[in-house]
Formats: C-alpha cells, structure tokens, sequence
C-alpha cells in the first residue's frame, strides 16, 4: 500500500455550504486524499495556486458567500492556476446549457448535487487512482435520460436562451407561463 500522498493525489473542494464542503473533505480524506477547502473565489484562487491539485471539484453556484462570480467565471482561472488540474463542477440544478458551458471553459465533468463520492472521484476519469489502493477510478457509467429529464433539460435550455425571462421562456414553449413556473419549481427530474 502506497500511503505517500502525492500531488495526483490533491483535490480542492470548492463549495460555499459549509456543511456539504465539511461532508465531502472528511470523506475524501477517509479514502486517502490530501484535501483543501475554500468557501469563496477568493481562496480558492488562493489555494489553487499554493497547492496546485491535480483535482479540483468546484460548486456552480458560489453566491451564499456574497461573492458576485460564479462557479463558470472561476474554471478559466483555476485552469491558468493550475493547468494539469481536473475541474469537475457540481450543481444542485443541473441542466445541459450550464454543463456544456461548463466543459467548453476547461472543466472535465459536470455532476448533479446530492453526488456519491465514488460517482465523484469516477468522474475525475482515468489515471486518478485513490493513494491507498493505487487502482484507477473507472469513467461514470453513460445512461440515458428519462424523458422527464429531457424535458427540464430542454426548458433550462430555453431559459438560459431568453436570460432567465419566465414570460418569453413561456412564449418559445408554447406554455401557460404559470405551467412553466410550476415546472420550474419543482426539483430537477432524476437521471
């Protein structure tokens, strides 16, 4: 057993709920990983920079901390960071526009919040072995979407075309603007 942690072996946890972020060290720590936490952009560019991890899981929405960027804004500059860092971006609302926007500045995966730890570290792809076992992590399984999911992936899609406008979402829908708030409210529908 290989018990030496080595720079592959570093991961960033960039989250601003505090308790998710505490949650999800201890349990990388637990596999092995040398683990960093930051709760804005500010020390996550900080921390990116000292540490340098070769894995980088980074929360869509960094708005609780009062902080006006983005999870998107922050993956170009921790891609300049770091550049052998693998970014995987989790979000508690998924949808396909911000996970194709997301892999188009840098990032490697993207991942729907509540996420299992071993779904996580399989996103990281290939070649990322846990320190403890040297064994790599296989790539996340591909399975189709439900047709519920297509559909609230298609209506974040279109919503993300019109700026986030509920009324000219509706209109390009062809929906009663009350169904489509109705829709939006409830959670993201499973994979």
């Amino acid at each position: 057993m290989n018990t030496e942690v080595t720079s592959r072996h570093r991961i960033l946890v960039i989250d601003d709920d505090a308790a998710f972020n505490r949650v999800l060290c201890r349990a990388l720590a637990r596999r092995g990983y040398a683990v960093a936490s930051a709760h804005t952009a500010a020390e996550a560019l900080t921390l990116a920079e000292r540490e340098c991890p070769a894995m980088i899981v980074l929360d869509l929405n960094l708005a609780g901390t009062g902080g006006s960027m983005s999870g998107l804004a922050l993956v170009a500059p921790l891609k300049r960071a770091c550049p052998n860092g693998n970014i995987v971006v989790l979000t508690g609302y998924a949808s396909i526009a911000t996970a194709v926007e997301a892999i188009k500045l840098g990032a490697r995966h993207y991942l729907a919040k509540p996420v299992d730890v071993d779904a996580l570290l399989a996103a990281f792809g290939t070649g990322i072995g846990a320190p403890d076992t040297g064994i790599a992590d296989s790539p996340p399984p591909g399975t189709p979407l439900s047709v519920d999911r297509m559909e609230w992936e298609h209506i974040q899609r279109i919503l993300l075309e019109h700026g986030g406008n509920i009324s000219a979402t509706a209109r390009a829908l062809k929906m009663h603007r009350r169904t489509l708030q109705r829709k939006l409210g409830k959670r993201p529908a499973r994979f």
